[in-house]
């Protein structure tokens, strides 16, 4: 019987003591999708302690993303946001109503919480730039930016804001 693959990553496990503070050297945090294709610091050219990432799926920016969020900037003193959701996206038409029904067969109980599965993906990265303006708990709020990683072809592409300006301090 194959060993269980936690049994090997645990045995492997190692950690170097690291001179790092928890607050990210260039007071940023970034909310971009679980997907493992995307390595957040090789694409924007980031080092270990650069900034927090914060993943979930879609990358979308709800009530869990605007937790870490929060504490990011007012805990640990983050100053600007980039939303970075990407192609070929798990969550890119998806049905929220019909996976919570699945979920509900399956499993003779529905989910409290939705998937966030979307149609347009500039437009979701819009709503999470526009989810972050619109925190009260967030004291910066006005550097947000939104990009689109292209996981099929390669290359980053910048979401066009229009809100951006109302923001600007």
């Amino acid at each position: 019987m194959d060993e269980p693959l936690l049994d090997t990553l645990l045995a492997r496990a190692a950690c170097p003591p690291s001179e790092l503070t928890a607050a990210p050297s260039l007071r940023l945090a970034i909310v971009t999708c679980m997907d493992a294709r995307i390595d957040p610091l090789a694409v924007f050219g980031l080092a270990t302690g650069d900034a927090h990432i914060i993943r979930n799926a879609g990358g979308r920016v709800g009530p869990q993303a605007l937790r870490s969020l929060t504490l990011s900037q007012r805990a640990l003193g983050t100053r600007e946001v980039l939303i970075a959701q990407h192609t070929g996206c798990g969550l890119a038409g998806l049905d929220d109503e019909e996976f919570a029904a699945t979920l509900a067969a399956e499993t003779g109980e529905r989910p409290a919480w939705r998937a966030g599965g979307f149609a347009d993906l500039e437009e979701s990265v819009r709503a999470s730039m526009r989810a972050v303006r619109e925190a009260v708990v967030l004291p910066h709020r006005d550097r947000v930016r939104g990009v689109v990683i292209d996981v099929e072809k390669g290359g980053v592409w910048e979401v066009p804001d229009p809100d951006r300006e109302k923001f600007r301090r």
